[in-house]
């Protein structure tokens, strides 16, 4: 086949002598072979350099598993992760294990800390060698005194920072205004514990699990408070130790 760059005079000349065309044609077709014959072969495209597989994400090593209150419900978190994103977790998978509890409504309980008993009706009374007359001043300093103790307790129970939380986690996170710690049934055996435990034994089993804590002193003003806090919070219960 002829080239389609040849001239339209090209053709003229070709109809006028087909025989001299036909040399023409056959001579450049020898000579654009032998063109083609002697260009150096195309330089080849270097291959695509294959980059190195990404290194496989290390495995997480620095997750810490947290233990619910309960010793039934645990989860594992990222460093750094939030202590409202901790107890949303932990409660989301309590919820998930226990989708007929009702417990909302006694964690709904007022967080204004609870007064202590009036003792009024005791002034003027004879209370043995200890006080003597009971007085007004007496009384005032029962109330300030314990009450005190209480809403220094109530600090601590709301305080990741205070509880000494790794996580951020504090004890109101799981227990709004202290609902469902129940003092009153205690003492009584814990199966986390393995015994029977006093209600400040549980208190320092959730400073060392759910929150990531250590656990307090017998002695410590801290945990004082925190018995304080709840106690008072759950005010006018019966008590009823051992129950479950």
């Amino acid at each position: 086949m002829m080239n389609s760059t040849i001239s339209h005079r090209a053709l003229e000349t070709l109809c006028l002598a087909l025989g001299l065309a036909s040399a023409a044609v056959s001579c450049a077709h020898d000579a654009a072979s032998q063109g083609q014959s002697s260009l150096p072969p195309a330089a080849s495209s270097p291959a695509p350099e294959q980059q190195a597989p990404a290194p496989a994400a290390p495995p997480a090593s620095d997750s810490t598993e947290v233990l619910l209150c309960a010793g039934q419900t645990r989860i594992s978190v990222a460093a750094g992760t939030p202590g409202t994103t901790v107890a949303g977790a932990l409660m989301s998978e309590w919820m998930r294990k226990n989708p007929n509890a009702n417990w909302e409504a006694e964690e709904r309980e007022r967080h204004t800390l609870q007064p202590a008993a009036d003792n009024a009706g005791l002034i003027g009374q004879v209370q043995g060698q200890t006080y003597g007359r009971v007085t007004q001043q007496d009384v005032n300093l029962w109330k300030t005194e314990v009450e005190r103790v209480a809403t220094a307790g109530s600090a601590v129970f709301h305080s990741a920072d205070q509880l000494g939380s790794t996580v951020s986690v504090s004890c109101d996170m799981c227990h709004p205004h202290a609902a469902n710690t129940h003092p009153e049934t205690y003492p009584k055996y814990q199966a986390q514990l393995g015994r029977v435990a006093l209600l400040r034994d549980m208190i320092n089993w959730c400073i060392e699990h759910p929150v990531r804590g250590k656990a307090l002193e017998s002695d410590d003003p801290k945990l004082r408070a925190l018995e304080a806090y709840i106690i008072a919070q759950r005010k006018g219960k019966q008590l009823d130790y051992g129950k479950h």
